[in-house]
């Protein structure tokens, strides 16, 4: 009678990337969950990012990060206002709902990822072009 009481599944939030741009300006935290290589290869320029993997590359293809949740509750606390980001939405979907499963309480996902945050010509950095210019 009380479905709404009844569901303990916490409901994920996406935001769009103009949304989560304005977000990043307060106190929110980017989580970008795509692998090593894509963080690696380009990745939203704003002061509090981290990159925890939800996916791993293995021979077998992608697997999940056994690791993941560990991870991410080493680098943040289940209070932090937390934006999850991935390469088009699906991942970052995904490790948001798992999260908030886990009791972190302020998680959104990021829609279309860091594909959307390029699309709308916001600022990125390549770590290759960040080496370079420190040797």
């Amino acid at each position: 009678m009380f479905p709404s009481v009844c569901s303990s599944k916490p409901e994920v939030v996406t935001v769009d990337v103009s949304q989560a741009k304005t977000l990043l300006q307060s106190d929110y935290q980017y989580l970008d969950v795509r692998t090593e290589e894509e963080f690696r290869r380009g990745h939203c320029l704003t002061p509090k990012i981290l990159n925890v993997p939800y996916m791993l590359n293995s021979p077998q293809g992608r697997v999940k990060n056994q690791d993941f949740l560990d991870q991410v509750s080493s680098l943040l606390n289940p209070t932090d206002d937390i934006l999850v980001g991935c390469q088009s939405g699906a991942r970052s979907l995904n490790a948001t709902a798992e999260l908030l499963a886990a009791g972190f309480k302020k998680v959104r996902n990021v829609g279309g990822g860091y594909l959307a945050w390029v699309d709308h010509n916001f600022p990125i950095i390549k770590d290759k072009e960040q080496q370079q210019s420190t040797n």
